[in-house]
């Protein structure tokens, strides 16, 4: 994927018919200073605005390749478009992390990305352990990494209630424990 050339296209047309998003997943952690390899872009996406996300995903040539009430997905016949995954934001947690959002310069400055907060990435990669235990130690070291970027300046009570909502206040104490503090 040409991640500077989707990025760009995406983005402009975002802004062209409003569409509220942020960028999420192994993209978003590059933003906030975790840079890690990825093969497409994630972005939390606002329900009221997948229909006209699709129409400008289809004109941009990309084919809807899963929709569910949370997530949809779409590839691109060439791969330098590579696949693009959208979170549906319609629940008050999702929708907050929305409006948390903030402009991060990407591409040495030649771009600016809307992208989750480190506690709304650290919340969405509990959820994603969560739901497919195999990822685990990925999104384990993933959040990990956020954590001592962040440290200090991460407000522990919503990473705390992410991992509430999963029944792991536990791990949640440990971790804060580990990474609470400046580093």
């Amino acid at each position: 994927m040409d991640f500077e050339r989707v990025l760009g296209a995406l983005l402009t047309e975002f802004d062209h018919h409003r569409i509220r998003y942020a960028a999420i997943g192994g993209f978003a952690l590059g933003v906030l200073g975790v840079p890690r390899a990825t093969m497409d872009l994630d972005f939390l996406v606002h329900r009221d605005d997948l229909i006209k996300l699709h129409d400008l995903l289809t004109a941009l040539g990309y084919q809807r390749l899963a929709h569910t009430e949370n997530i949809s997905q779409y590839g691109h016949h060439d791969a330098l478009w590579g696949s693009v995954d959208f979170v549906h934001a319609f629940r008050k947690a999702s929708l907050s992390m929305l409006a948390r959002a903030k402009s991060y310069p990407v591409f040495g400055g030649k771009r600016s990305v809307r992208t989750a907060d480190p506690e709304d990435v650290i919340g969405l990669k509990v959820q994603a352990m969560v739901n497919d235990p195999d990822r685990r130690s990925q999104e384990i070291a993933d959040v990990e990494r956020l954590m001592t970027v962040h440290g200090a300046k991460l407000d522990w009570e919503r990473i705390e209630e992410f991992y509430d909502l999963f029944g792991l206040a536990e791990e949640a104490k440990g971790l804060r424990k580990r990474f609470g503090h400046a580093h």
